[in-house]
């Protein structure tokens, strides 16, 4: 019988890593990868790098934290700030929507609103750049076979429908010493790429989606504290409010 086994363990040993490569390739993590990969090698090839200046992987201290921004894209016609989702399935939402639905067959999940995730990006590159932010341009990229069945803005895009957009914008709006200093700005400012900056953001991340957690304003920094709606069709909800109401009116839901 050990012989028998061993003969087994011997012919099939290749099984075990193989288990762990597809184990590797269904995780959110890689799938989220992969999907900023495509992103970075299209631009690559459709973006004339003479025109458009790609910095992928940014990481820029907020006040409550760590924002990480996919790619940014700087050019004379503006910052184009990129998105990318992974997704397969039916994808429902609208640009108001806190969150969209991803449905595959009878199974529903929900998620942020990656307009209202980016949004967060903008703001942290408005700051940390000091730049207005109409010349900011969200721009979102869904990849990984996905399906709209509902309508979305223009800014929401198929795989490389971002170059299409990105391209309507024709007007210079920066000049060229404002790109370059934009340019040494965002290097600058970033924290620097390594698998400590991905792990504390990821920390970051993990506390401001706990309802529980303590949190920090991301407006203004000082501590949220919870509180109770006392009038109104949310009458007796609980909310995370900025302690320095009403001077930072800045609040988010429990849930």
């Amino acid at each position: 019988m050990p012989n028998i086994l061993g003969m087994f363990l011997e012919k099939l040993w290749w099984l075990l890593p193989l288990l762990i490569i597809v184990s590797t390739l269904k995780t959110p993590w890689f799938k989220g990868l992969f999907g900023e990969w495509l992103v970075k090698i299209s631009a690559k090839y459709l973006l004339d790098k003479e025109i458009y200046h790609a910095i992928h992987n940014v990481t820029l201290e907020t006040p409550d934290g760590t924002t990480q921004i996919d790619h940014v894209f700087v050019s004379q016609y503006g910052i184009f700030v990129v998105e990318t989702k992974n997704y397969t399935g039916w994808i429902f939402g609208s640009e108001h929507q806190p969150t969209w639905t991803q449905k595959i067959y009878k199974t529903s999940h929900k998620f942020q609103n990656p307009l209202r995730q980016n949004y967060k990006h903008l703001k942290a590159l408005e700051a940390a750049l000091d730049i207005p932010i109409d010349k900011l341009h969200s721009v979102i990229v869904f990849v990984g076979g996905s399906t709209f069945k509902t309508d979305m803005p223009a800014n929401v895009t198929y795989a490389g429908g971002y170059i299409r957009y990105i391209k309507l914008f024709t007007s210079p709006v920066i000049t060229e010493p404002e790109l370059q200093m934009t340019l040494s700005l965002i290097q600058t400012k970033r924290l620097k790429p390594s698998f400590k900056t991905n792990r504390e953001h990821v920390k970051n991340v993990q506390v401001r989606l706990d309802p529980t957690a303590a949190k920090l304003c991301p407006k203004c920094g000082s501590d949220m504290i919870l509180r109770t709606t006392k009038s109104g069709g949310n009458i007796g909800k609980q909310f995370w409010g900025c302690s320095q109401f009403p001077n930072c009116r800045s609040f988010q839901p429990l849930v």
